[in-house]
């Protein structure tokens, strides 16, 4: 059957959206000639606006009903060849049997994140694969992509606030879970030491609400910015720093260099995917994906001292410090 139009399905969040880029450019590369159209949350319209990989944005707001509405009557106005859901939730999976795509690919029941989505599905994906970005790989695979690329295009970002001028660290201290971040107070001592023993300022970014806890990081250059400002500054960035949350990820699509602190998650699912950041976890760490209101004993287990010792060997190797 030919395909002329296609639809990606991954609402979000951030993180999960970068690890799809790879699949849907397996897509874009065996379907040289189809339309993608990408359904996703509008906060994560600068991730995909001008994303070469992206033809149209079909915004879904999940958070109202008129959201809702206004994609549904998107969708029915669409015809697709295939749809591809790559988050295996029952919304994701009903934006594809809205869309009536002849094909539905999605991951069968028992590794959908909400088993019941597979109904939904007109071919359900058994994945082998351990690394989440392999494991849409073969989503796409199923949908007719023959060749595995391991590309993740983005936007050019645009800048926004003040950065230095010359070289610097760049970390994004904040995450979607409590327990997967590393210490504010960690952090002023890496600024302390990058400075020091590296001659470079650390820079910490956020959106415009984590102004508060970001000025706790004494030492630091504070730099608030959107979705599309992280993308810029993460291109002039030397290196990066990061847990397990979109800015990492956003790091290792467009390969920079640095470390990535994990604890709770397991990296070999969830790590950043390149082989550019040196991941660091403790020995005994504990993959729990528990979403706590605490600081995960794991990522307090990773000193300050280990970080910059690991972030030296990587500038190192990018041929950034001595």
């Amino acid at each position: 059957m030919a395909v002329s139009r296609i639809l990606v399905v991954r609402l979000g969040a951030m993180g999960d959206i970068l690890h799809a880029l790879p699949a849907v450019s397996a897509l874009r590369l065996g379907f040289p000639q189809a339309e993608i159209c990408w359904a996703a949350a509008p906060r994560w319209r600068d991730l995909l606006h001008g994303n070469p990989l992206v033809d149209e944005l079909i915004e879904i707001d999940r958070r109202r009903a008129g959201g809702w509405l206004r994609a549904w009557r998107a969708l029915r106005r669409e015809r697709f060849d295939v749809a591809v859901d790559f988050q295996g939730l029952w919304q994701s999976a009903l934006v594809g049997f809205v869309a009536r795509a002849s094909r539905v690919v999605g991951y069968e029941r028992a590794q959908a994140r909400e088993g019941g989505a597979a109904m939904f599905y007109t071919e359900s994906v058994h994945a082998v694969s351990s690394h989440v970005v392999d494991r849409n790989l073969e989503l796409a695979a199923a949908a007719g992509a023959m060749r595995r690329v391991y590309e993740s295009p983005l936007p050019a970002g645009r800048p926004e606030g003040r950065l230095p001028e010359g070289p610097f660290v760049l970390a994004s201290p904040q995450a979607g879970w409590v327990s997967k971040q590393w210490p504010l107070e960690y952090y002023e001592e890496l600024a302390r030491e990058v400075r020091k023993s590296m001659g470079l300022p650390l820079v910490v970014n956020g959106p415009p609400g984590s102004e508060a806890a970001l000025r706790r990081i004494q030492g630091a250059v504070i730099h608030l910015s959107s979705v599309a400002g992280l993308i810029d500054a993460t291109r002039r960035a030397a290196a990066v720093v990061g847990v397990d949350s979109g800015p990492l990820h956003l790091a290792a699509a467009l390969g920079k260099p640095g470390v990535a602190i994990f604890g709770p998650t397991d990296p070999a699912r969830n790590g950043p995917y390149g082989g550019t950041l040196a991941v660091l976890r403790a020995p005994d760490a504990t993959t729990s994906y528990g979403r706590e209101t605490e600081i995960a004993a794991s990522m307090r287990a990773i000193s300050p001292g280990q970080a910059a010792a690991a972030l030296r060997r990587a500038l190192t190797g990018a041929g950034v410090a001595d």
